[in-house]
């Protein structure tokens, strides 16, 4: 599997400490919504909504923007949501997902497309770079929580596929299905986690000059700022210095 991108942890952190609080915020209650609304309101007996909640703990969400998500799924008023996959490509054929939660496919397909226009992609069919992506869980644990070995041996003793650490953390990998299971065997070893979470893990990935990488984060940030999008995953890299430039 392709290894851990450090660049993509510091933008993570970064786009974390920049958005908005009440954009992020409000992303992170429509999909605790969604996943009550899908399953069982209470966390304990919902997988994806113990996910969502812990998602948004992450971040230090406030406990009555979770609980009031979690009381609008049980109301009639509570919106229908879509899921829907985007996939296609950015400048120099970099490879973007996008995952998106709406109540008006016309708008955000409309939005998505104009995007990746704008910024010299091109928005392809379902399928068209997914392949390039493995659909994996990801459980990461900060420093902390021990060192490579001590990690390594945790992960494999709570059913985890794959691990990779650096002086950042630990990022530990497991099937889908496995995801809430290790999550819960792995607390209980190491303690609570940052962040459990599904997502598209790239192959392989793609070192981008700063030119190409200003084009590209034009991209991600026109798609992340747009109130149906959830996340934005894509497979190219770059190296500290370019990324200090950007910054």
């Amino acid at each position: 599997m392709a290894g851990h991108s450090k660049w993509a942890n510091i933008q993570h952190r970064k786009g974390r400490q920049d958005a908005a609080r009440s954009k992020l915020f409000s992303k992170l209650a429509k999909e605790i919504t969604v996943a009550a609304k899908m399953g069982d309101p209470d966390p304990d007996k919902n997988p994806r909504l113990r996910l969502a909640v812990k998602a948004a703990k992450a971040v230090s969400c406030p406990k009555d923007v979770i609980e009031r998500a979690i009381k609008k799924s049980l109301g009639g008023d509570a919106e229908d949501y879509t899921e829907i996959r985007y996939e296609g490509y950015g400048i120099n054929g970099i490879a973007i997902i996008v995952e998106a939660m709406t109540d008006n496919l016309n708008r955000t397909a409309s939005n998505v497309r104009s995007y990746f226009t704008k910024c010299g992609g091109n928005l392809g069919q379902t399928g068209s770079v997914s392949h390039s992506f493995d659909r994996v869980g990801e459980i990461s644990y900060p420093v902390s929580a021990g060192d490579a070995d001590t990690v390594m041996m945790a992960a494999l003793e709570a059913g985890a596929d794959d691990v990779e650490s650096d002086e950042d953390g630990h990022w530990i990998y497991c099937k889908v299905e496995d995801l809430s299971e290790v999550s819960d065997k792995l607390e209980k070893i190491l303690g609570e986690s940052t962040e459990s979470k599904l997502i598209w893990k790239p192959q392989s990935r793609t070192e981008v000059d700063l030119e190409t990488a200003n084009k590209l984060m034009r991209l991600v940030d026109m798609l992340e700022e747009d109130d149906d999008v959830q996340t934005v995953t894509h497979n190219f890299d770059m190296s500290e210095e370019v990324a200090a430039q950007l910054a």
